[in-house]
């Protein structure tokens, strides 16, 4: 989840201000689960046609191990197929975990620790080869190399022997992983330290492409990737900046249901304004009538520009991905060791204001609950220190004084200095607002984002009460609980997430017990559960999830937005 949430920081941050170019716009009406509404979207799609993208962040390290992605909706799943993937489909049936190159799901043994799974036949790379179970596990085998690292850390941590293999190149790991065996070219078998019923969410990142050794080039692997999916990469410059796909002539639609892949062509221009990326697809003349963004929103000043231009409403694309923005207590700190001031805080917070300054109620929806409010997450919903859309201020005060603070409490909130709508100086001041309401006095402490980072995941210079966010790398309540409120999560010489430092045994037993589940439905409920009890204890305040609006050219069809990833699905997309 770390490096996706830098990822969702980053868009966030492509929030800007401009006028729309062609008049003014409208959004969706609010509270509308569709992507977008009517127009062109909803004509049938049809094959042909080149498909733009245009986004701000460049497709940087193009090489299945160095991402940290599922591939969701984004440019890397129209190259590299997983095990697993998600269901491409609109809102919650999104969220669903479903086969990709395998057969199914994988088969668990009693416990969790063995999981099996069998290629589909026919599967070719792009020069017509076969695809084998030896070609995953070499894939995921390169992502433990030192010069290929960037990718998610959950190999390393699951698999037995995982944290001392150092990758193919060296000496030592020229024989493999043993806990990855392939018995036959269709079957591989994973072997695990512990329990993981959610191992097929695992599966879907890109760390499960096959890869050929043969055609392996280390780091020059990225310049031309052998493709698994209906595309092929043709070129690859600036890192990324410029990238540009064609049709993949051995990929087969019959073993993939999940990419419709209509377009000929894709190219996809990075590295760009985001200004000039909301005003060429407002305009939408030429190419960028074909165009789309898959990480850049239109920002607070735009949305109230957006007003009586009903085609521009229809394209505007609305996403949610399970994220939640929070104030965070460590208790080590005075006075928020004691439960009564943490709660009075939770009373006196002002959401309305909070998502006011967040960008206002379109682009971010008031949360009580740590969790997102999504199904796949197990959302329960609760609010134990009920403070209504604009706070309770009285409630907060007398907690204050039943702390011995009858004269007020002076208090400091840390933030960064960075413009994210996340963990902004315009949030902070909102919460300052609200808590002086109850008596609390709040001094501001803007850091430098880095110095911010390092500050608030520091054990021993973690401040008292700091602004913070948390994202899932797939759309379960365990990526999302267990790294805040497991105590064995605790890191103490290096990045700390657990920034309540909580270690309660009954949390970490309930973490292993729901881990062995795989029944992923009945392990969504505990996870709501276990998300309700641990929100009594008063170590985070939820504040927002954020929505993501996002315009699309004018010829682009079939628009597909999941909850898995909040971003439009681009192997969906038609534009003829």
């Amino acid at each position: 989840m770390r490096q996706l949430s830098v990822i969702s920081r980053r868009v966030a941050a492509a929030a800007v201000s401009l006028v729309l170019v062609g008049g003014a716009a409208a959004c969706g009406p609010e509270g509308d689960d569709d992507a977008a509404s009517g127009g062109e979207r909803d004509a049938a799609p049809a094959k042909g046609g080149t498909l733009s993208v245009l986004n701000a962040v460049p497709q940087e390290n193009f090489d299945p191990a160095r991402l940290y992605t599922s591939g969701g909706g984004n440019v890397p799943s129209l190259v590299f197929r997983t095990l697993t993937t998600r269901n491409r489909e609109d809102g919650a049936a999104g969220a669903k975990v479903v086969p990709d190159l395998a057969t199914d799901l994988g088969k668990p043994s009693e416990n969790a620790t063995v999981w099996t799974y069998k290629l589909k036949a026919g599967l070719k790379y792009e020069d017509g080869s076969a695809i084998t179970s030896g070609d995953v596990k070499y894939g995921i085998e390169r992502s433990f190399a030192a010069e290929l690292s960037g990718g998610a850390p959950y190999l390393r941590d699951w698999l037995v022997g995982g944290d001392d293999y150092p990758g193919p190149y060296e000496k030592k790991g020229k024989g493999g992983l043993d806990s990855i065996e392939t018995p036959d070219a269709r079957t591989i078998v994973f072997h695990l330290k512990k329990p993981e019923g959610e191992f097929p969410y695992l599966a879907t990142q890109t760390q499960f492409t096959p890869v050929p050794k043969a055609k392996d080039e280390g780091t020059k692997y990225e310049e031309h990737p052998v493709s698994s999916g209906p595309y092929k990469v043709v070129k690859n410059t600036g890192d990324g900046e410029r990238l540009v796909l064609e049709r993949n002539p051995h990929w087969s639609a019959k073993t993939d249901p999940e990419r419709h892949a209509y377009p000929d062509r894709i190219d996809v221009k990075s590295g760009l304004d985001s200004a000039v990326i909301n005003q060429r697809l407002s305009t939408g003349s030429g190419a960028d009538a074909a165009a789309v963004t898959t990480d850049t929103n239109l920002g607070p000043a735009e949305l109230a520009q957006v007003s009586g231009d009903k085609k521009l409403a229809d394209r505007v694309g609305t996403g949610r991905f399970g994220y939640t923005n929070y104030l965070a207590f460590n208790p080590k700190v005075k006075p928020f060791d004691d439960p009564k001031v943490r709660q009075a805080v939770s009373y006196a917070v002002n959401r309305t204001s909070v998502a006011n300054a967040a960008g206002g109620s379109s682009l971010a929806e008031p949360a009580t609950t740590y969790l997102p409010n999504q199904k796949s997450f197990g959302y329960t919903p609760y609010d134990h220190f009920p403070a209504g859309k604009t706070g309770d201020p009285k409630k907060a005060a007398k907690l204050l004084r039943e702390a011995g603070y009858k004269n007020g409490l002076k208090i400091t909130l840390t933030h960064s200095t960075a413009k994210d709508f996340e963990t902004s100086p315009e949030i902070a001041s909102a919460v300052q607002d609200a808590l002086k309401k109850a008596g609390i006095t709040v001094k501001l402490e803007g850091l430098e984002d880095n110095d911010y980072k390092e500050t608030v995941h520091s054990v021993k210079g973690e401040p008292g009460l700091f602004l913070a966010h948390w994202g899932a790398d797939w759309p379960s309540g365990g990526p999302f609980l267990a790294p805040i409120y497991d105590g064995r999560q605790i890191v103490r010489n290096g990045s700390n997430y657990n920034h309540a430092q909580l270690d309660d045994a009954s949390v970490n037993d309930e973490i292993d017990a729901v881990n062995k589940l795989t029944d992923l439905d009945a392990a969504a409920r505990r996870w709501g559960a276990l998300d309700k009890k641990t929100g009594e204890k008063a170590v985070t305040v939820p504040l927002f999830h954020p929505v993501y609006k996002r315009l699309f050219g004018k010829d682009v069809k079939n628009v597909v937005i999941s909850d898995w990833t909040g971003v439009l699905d681009i192997s969906q997309v038609s534009v003829k």
